[in-house]
């Protein structure tokens, strides 16, 4: 009789120390997801352009054809030694010991509006692969901690407010799950900057119709998890 009195009495605290050790060291809590999002206006636009021998039928030179580029794109107000950067250089003519026949450059803006004067200046020249490689923006970090920071406030808020529809408040947060995977910039694919910029090919378009021709915003949107005490 004392063994079976004794396995009950063992088995009884094992199941009480069980459930302690589920219920941990906050009983009354409150889990809640926080979640902020905000648009900004892209200011750093990178232009892929490639200068091949083959847009003009071999009647004008690559050498040449970067000459009319950097002073095409001067006369634009773009600062060419700091904003455009040559990526490659190739040649199908190696072989035959003749002149660079490719050129490629990375030309880096910072408005819609410049992109659309730069695609003008290009299209004139017969340049006519120019795509968007990616656009960013200068203080892309820090508008991710600010949104960071407004989503876990939000979290607090939820908790605050459900605990207030039970009559109770809430404490210490002592549970973060900081998940924050949907950071995605928003591109437009190449052919629709090609389509939008073929609308200003006439020599007359206005200003303010280049300005019309705008990016996507970059749209920065976190989520995170947390649990709050209840008091």
């Amino acid at each position: 009789m004392k063994k079976i009195w004794l396995l009950a009495f063992a088995a009884m605290v094992s199941l009480t120390a069980f459930a302690q050790e589920n219920v941990g060291p906050y009983p009354s809590f409150v889990q809640v997801q926080g979640t902020a999002e905000r648009e900004i206006v892209p200011d750093e636009i990178y232009l892929s352009i490639t200068i091949n021998e083959r847009d003009s039928k071999g009647k004008i030179t690559v050498e040449q054809q970067q000459r009319d580029m950097l002073t095409a794109l001067r006369r634009q107000g773009i600062d060419v030694d700091k904003q455009l950067k040559m990526v490659d250089l190739t040649s199908s003519y190696f072989k035959k010991r003749t002149a660079v026949a490719t050129a490629q450059y990375q030309l880096k803006l910072g408005s819609s509006a410049e992109v659309a004067k730069a695609w003008q200046a290009l299209d004139a020249l017969g340049i006519s692969q120019v795509n968007v490689e990616k656009v960013s923006h200068s203080q892309l970090a820090q508008y991710k901690a600010e949104v960071r920071t407004e989503a876990m406030r939000a979290a607090r808020e939820n908790a605050r407010s459900l605990a207030e529809a039970i009559g109770q408040r809430i404490g210490k947060c002592f549970y973060i799950y900081d998940s924050n995977s949907g950071i995605m910039p928003k591109f437009y694919a190449a052919n629709t900057m090609m389509r939008a910029a073929g609308m200003m090919d006439a020599a007359e378009a206005a200003v303010e119709d280049m300005e019309a021709f705008e990016f996507r915003t970059i749209k920065l949107q976190y989520h995170v998890q947390a649990k709050f005490v209840l008091e």
